[in-house]
């Protein structure tokens, strides 16, 4: 893939927008607020979950112990958007040095078969997701005559195992490319909207759209290439090739969104801004003022808010794989 570019996988003609419209899936775990619910009753769930919640994970290094809420807020904060997180403790008086996690052995696998009772509506949202995912990616790259091979997403609560190290609460959703797994501890999903004002069923499946977009990025070859360049870069420029990585899954997410929502009509009104607000919260520039009051660009590993946005937005707008070229675009 020359370039990096993804402009050889065309993209998929739409297909007829779903009628059969139902009352919105609604998830009983966090408040509601009007028009933010999607519309996922008739759609499948998947069978790539990983269900580690209640097995009681590892001890957290770095003398970090995950409960509560507020240290789990400011280290994600740190760790997952690009902010040394021994700052922001610091700040709180919840200092302590912060060890990266060494590799380690797997979880066994869990895979679970959907949520029948209707018992734990987190996970079968988070399953509804993964599987509007695995349809839209599926018929994208089999239009360019490739195959798409879906990723397992692991589900946790405080702390499991992956292949890239110990996956915590305070490092937030991430996906590692050695086991091929997306890590998700739901309680970010309140994080997301408690702390940083993002709510709502879109907020989140942008969330998990993103993670997949790093998938679909290392299915590519993308993620390798580009992870082997910042390997060889000064700080400087390993951080801006970080942004543009990040910056294209936010544009893959917002192209599965959009044909997602062309195949199956699974959003509602107020949907897309709450996903546009989810970007926005998230940008470097926003964390870092909050975080110390001031920002520093030359540090941003996940790019600015209005580069979030206008990101997610192209591939909600476009539905093209090949519009989310951020290593060919001179501007962000």
């Amino acid at each position: 893939m020359a370039g990096y570019a993804t402009c050889l996988m065309p993209q998929t003609s739409s297909r007829s927008r779903h009628r059969g419209r139902t009352e919105p899936y609604r998830d009983t775990t966090l408040p509601l607020q009007k028009g933010i619910s999607m519309r996922l009753d008739d759609q499948r769930e998947s069978n790539n979950i990983q269900d580690d919640r209640g097995t009681g994970g590892p001890s957290i290094p770095g003398g970090i112990k995950i409960g509560g809420l507020g240290t789990i807020a400011i280290v994600l904060v740190g760790l997952y958007f690009g902010i040394d997180p021994r700052l922001l403790l610091s700040l709180t008086g919840n200092g302590g040095p912060v060890s990266s996690p060494a590799p380690s052995s797997l979880s066994p696998p869990r895979q679970t078969q959907g949520d029948p009772s209707g018992s734990d509506p987190q996970r079968r949202f988070v399953s509804r997701i993964l599987a509007s995912t695995e349809d839209v990616w599926s018929s994208i790259f089999k239009a360019h005559g490739k195959i798409y091979q879906p990723p397992i997403l692991v589900l946790f609560d405080g702390a499991t195992r992956s292949a890239c190290g110990t996956a915590q609460s305070a490092m937030g959703p991430f996906y590692c490319p050695v086991d091929q797994k997306v890590y998700l501890d739901t309680s970010f999903f309140r994080e997301l909207q408690e702390r940083l004002g993002a709510g709502g069923d879109f907020a989140r499946a942008y969330v998990i759209a993103h993670e997949v977009g790093h998938h679909v990025q290392n299915q590519l070859g993308i993620l390798g290439k580009i992870t082997r360049r910042r390997e060889e870069a000064d700080q400087g420029t390993a951080n801006a090739l970080s942004v543009r990585l990040e910056l294209q899954a936010d544009c893959f997410a917002g192209v599965w969104a959009k044909q997602a929502n062309d195949a199956r009509a699974i959003l509602e009104k107020g949907d897309i801004e709450q996903g546009l607000n989810a970007a926005d919260a998230i940008g470097d520039d926003r964390l870092q003022k909050r975080a110390r009051g001031y920002v520093v660009p030359d540090s941003f590993t996940h790019g600015s808010s209005a580069q979030r946005v206008a990101w997610f937005r192209k591939g909600l707008q476009t539905g093209e794989v090949e519009a989310c070229n951020t290593f060919t675009s001179p501007a962000l």
